[in-house]
């Protein structure tokens, strides 16, 4: 059995409790429907309520959908389903033995105390033990986590712990402890620092959620929800995406690609039928008395658009253009010819970068390389890029052709080449612009977003949930 949690006391009781966690679960952007938080109740009712790992993974497997979801999921669990006050020994105890949360370890002073609880934790993480390594967590926490009292309660930080025990230090003792007089270098020592790096990681996990805990017991759940819990991949801002979300990033934009591939060839294939066929409609119906009880139909004439794409690949869209350029070359087996334009003050066709199977960050070094998209400072100039695009490939946009500006619309103050984007759309048979940027931040400072956004179709696109919703429309 897992080590229990702590009790409910909040109005409603489970029930209560239950829904409020649902509600964080959906607040945190994971899609959450009646049927769900119906089958989550039921849960309840058929798992050991004092088993709380049975419990965390008995509600994931009815709430959540992706594995991508799940680290956001076990930071609102930890914290609506905390570890109790008491260790899980199973152990009577004295009431006089210590307060709650009191480290039962025996320290002799404070002088001791930091290389005490390493010497306690090397042993730990040796042996391996989860609970007895949460259990270690929750002492630390309290003997080396805290900070200065502030008006609003005493405060826990996860890295004066980390500081004062200095985990990733113990693993070349904890090496020699798995591997003994065993061969160095070979599969064993892989297999070692592989187990190595599991339990400090684990260990790490489990201060940070008992600092969680506290925190919320003195600031609420709600508030600590909201600064614990990161965005999912599809969630994450394209202009603030770091280095570690841009290989999540990478790996839910791929298959949403696909996905919107397949969709837009159904619904070419599922269109409206052709225009109607006049005399086939009026020689059928002799059959019923002159009445067109059964109309007949043109075959319609299905064509694969192209497709004209302008991005801005200056350093303040980087993240976008990246991934607009990942699903447009996805796209490409869907449309009659796809060719992509760069810019940043000048305008260069980069199609050649994007061939089959080519890995899109390497043709985006290339672009940087390659591609002639810096004609003078190499800040942004949208009226010269545009003018540059209109000069040199003014017959690539056409009846047939669907245009698709990516970029923020800052201008850094230069002409926006307003009259020249209206001749290119009146052109195309359609016109969209994916912006960036939230729609409150048009039209301010440098950006010509709202300029732009009378002569052609300016949408919103932050993150992959948004572009997702953009390609349905398509």
């Amino acid at each position: 059995m897992g080590q229990p949690h702590a009790p409910v006391r909040e109005p409603g009781g489970l029930a209560g409790h239950l829904d409020g966690f649902v509600r964080a679960v959906r607040d945190a952007g994971v899609p959450v429907g009646i049927s769900q938080a119906v089958d989550a109740a039921e849960i309840l009712t058929v798992v050991d309520l004092l088993d709380r790992e049975q419990l965390r993974h008995g509600l994931a497997a009815v709430l959540l959908q992706r594995a991508a979801q799940r680290p956001a999921y076990d930071v609102l669990f930890d914290l609506w389903w905390p570890l109790g006050d008491r260790p899980a020994s199973g152990d009577d105890e004295d009431e006089d033995t210590g307060r709650p949360g009191e480290s039962t370890l025996d320290v002799p002073d404070d002088a001791a105390l930091a290389q005490l609880m390493r010497d306690e934790l090397l042993r730990l993480l040796a042996d391996g033990d989860p609970e007895a390594l949460r259990r270690f967590a929750r002492d630390a926490v309290d003997q080396l986590g805290q900070g200065q009292p502030t008006p609003s309660g005493q405060s826990y930080f996860s890295y004066r712990v980390m500081r004062a025990l200095s985990p990733d230090t113990l693993v070349a003792q904890l090496l020699a402890g798995l591997l003994g007089d065993g061969d160095r270098g070979g599969l064993a020592e892989q297999v070692a620092r592989q187990t190595v790096r599991d339990r400090l990681a684990a260990f790490r996990t489990a201060v940070e959620a008992e600092v969680r805990r506290r925190t919320a017991a003195e600031k609420g759940r709600d508030r600590v929800a909201k600064n614990a819990v990161r965005p999912l991949a599809d969630q994450v801002d394209f202009l603030r995406a770091q280095a570690g979300d841009l290989a999540e990033l990478r790996r839910s934009v791929a298959p949403l690609a696909r996905r919107l591939a397949v969709r837009l060839s159904a619904r070419r294939k599922m269109g409206r039928q052709g225009r109607l066929d006049f005399r086939r409609t009026v020689r059928a119906s002799l059959g019923t008395g002159g009445v067109p009880v059964v109309t007949h139909h043109r075959p319609r004439k299905v064509h694969k658009p192209e497709l004209v794409v302008l991005c801005d690949v200056s350093g303040s869209v980087a993240g976008f253009s990246h991934f607009t350029l990942m699903l447009t070359q996805a796209l490409r087996e869907h449309f009659t010819g796809v060719r992509a334009f760069a810019f940043v003050d000048s305008t260069d066709e980069v199609t050649r970068f994007f061939s089959p199977g080519v890995d899109v960050a390497d043709a985006i070094a290339r672009i940087g390389r390659e591609a002639q998209v810096v004609a003078f400072d190499g800040h942004s100039d949208y009226g010269n890029a545009f003018d540059v695009f209109a000069d040199r490939w003014a017959s690539a946009v056409g009846p047939k052709t669907s245009l698709l500006v990516l970029g923020d619309g800052r201008t850094n103050y230069r002409q926006p080449g307003v009259p020249v984007l209206a001749g290119l759309v009146s052109k195309a048979r359609s016109a969209h612009w994916l912006n960036p940027e939230p729609r409150r931040m048009w039209g301010s400072g440098d950006s010509a977003a709202d300029r732009y956004g009378e002569v052609i179709d300016m949408v919103e696109c932050r993150n992959a949930a948004q572009l997702a919703d953009f390609v349905t429309t398509l």
